[in-house]
């Protein structure tokens, strides 16, 4: 009886830390009246683990704040530089490796594009350990200080207990066990997510779909995912492949997909196949470029008009049946592809939800392009090690506990929707944008 009362008295202060810990990155700079208000902490509470953050280095002083008739009140944020962050997009056109610090800006990144897509999956394990020797030696921090390393992947990722097997249908990925083979090469914590969902929480945090509770994240590059977050949760099935938009049928008998399938949103939506149906990207240009091209000839060709107007009605279609299925507020399109191609095609894509979704919801779902860049991935990749950072109040995981980041899109009842997002930035000054997936 004494052991369970003394576990229930470390699991609350553990609870009180974490709570206070997360509330802080995601609202401050707070004083300790407010932090007490916000959670319901008792000012004792309160001060006890401010006391503990600030002597851990997590905490520090952010300013002082007036007080009406008393003493100005000091206001505290989370110690951006208590440590490093790593996140690692493995898109199918190349690998973003970047170090971030807790404020998620960026301190140092590498690139390298893939010339025959992600299926030599040596390579791409090669590629990823290689980054993180770069960019941990490019910023010069000490190893021991990078929290977390968060790796985007397309497919579908069962999590294990300390591993993750990855399931890539449409790059001949078979249960790859990624978590082992880059365990093999780094003694850093790794957190393995499929890209969208790492895209979803990113943008759920900091960025489009801040403050809502029920969204869709979509992510549209060389293929097409979703995120799925219900009531400020991830939806994510049985197997956790839920969010397999790019895969719903939009045309029975139609093109073939990537997938082995007919007629799937992605043969038609998606870079790759958009550019196939095309036909006209210059020689030897990498997907970016040649969207960007067709883009361009749109100005002045009626076919490569006609089949971005027929994109955006598929598009929209697709868009549609997220929203007569889930009845999301808001749907935010993401993606190196959907950046590029959300000025031109937004009006017509909304136009397009509008006629295909039942009139009640379809009302009431905002349709918006994304605002953390076409380098997302790598920012919600990074989110991994920093979600189970604020989870763990800042310490160690438990003894016997898996690696696993809190879920995407897990709020503690709605966290960070109180004040504007502070943006994450980017470290060469181009913000949060570049690349392909």
């Amino acid at each position: 009886m004494p052991d369970r009362t003394q576990r229930t008295v470390r699991d609350l202060r553990r609870g009180n830390r974490s709570a206070l810990l997360r509330h802080l990155y995601f609202e401050g700079p707070l004083s300790r009246l407010e932090l007490g208000r916000d959670t319901g902490l008792s000012a004792g509470s309160v001060s006890n683990v401010m006391a503990e953050l600030i002597a851990d280095g997590l905490v520090e002083r952010a300013g002082v704040a007036d007080s009406d008739g008393g003493r100005p009140r000091i206001l505290l944020k989370v110690a951006a530089d208590y440590g490093r962050l790593i996140g690692v997009d493995i898109g199918e056109t190349r690998v973003r490796v970047g170090l971030f610090d807790l404020d998620l800006t960026e301190l140092a990144f590498t690139e390298h594009p893939l010339v025959d897509s992600a299926r030599d999956v040596a390579h791409l394990v090669h590629l990823v350990l290689d980054g993180l020797r770069t960019v941990i030696a490019e910023s010069g921090v000490d190893p021991s200080r990078v929290l977390g390393v968060g790796v985007g992947v397309p497919g579908i990722v069962e999590q294990g207990w300390d591993s993750a097997v990855v399931h890539g249908q449409t790059i001949g990925w078979e249960a790859v066990p990624l978590g082992r083979l880059l365990r093999a090469g780094t003694s850093l914590p790794l957190y393995i997510e499929n890209g969208a969902k790492t895209l979803g929480q990113a943008e759920m945090w900091f960025g489009a779909g801040r403050g809502a509770r029920d969204a869709v994240i979509a992510l549209i590059g060389s293929g097409v995912g979703a995120c799925v977050v219900a009531d400020g949760k991830p939806y994510r099935g049985t197997t956790s492949s839920a969010g397999e938009w790019g895969h719903t049928t939009m045309r029975v008998g139609g093109r073939r997909c990537r997938c082995g399938s007919r007629g799937c949103l992605e043969a038609y939506v998606g870079a790759a196949s958009l550019l196939e149906r095309w036909g006209g990207a210059p020689a030897g240009a990498g997907e970016e470029a040649a969207l960007a091209a067709l883009l361009e000839r749109a100005k002045h060709d009626r076919e490569a008009a006609a089949l971005l107007d027929e994109t955006a009605e598929y598009l929209g279609a697709g868009i549609a049946d997220l929203v007569n299925l889930f009845n999301p507020e808001r749907i935010v399109i993401g993606g190196w592809a959907g950046l590029l191609l959300g000025p031109r095609l937004l009006p017509a894509v909304r136009a397009a939800a509008a006629e295909y979704a039942l009139r009640h919801p379809g009302g009431h779902a905002a349709i918006d392009l994304g605002r953390l860049g076409a380098d997302a991935v790598t920012v919600g990749a990074a989110t991994l090690p920093l979600a189970r950072f604020l989870d763990h109040g800042g310490r160690p995981p438990v003894p016997g506990t898996p690696l696993r980041a809190r879920a995407v899109g897990e709020y503690d009842g709605g966290a960070p929707r109180v004040r504007p997002a502070r943006l994450p930035r980017a470290a060469s000054g181009r913000g949060v944008v570049g690349g392909d997936r």
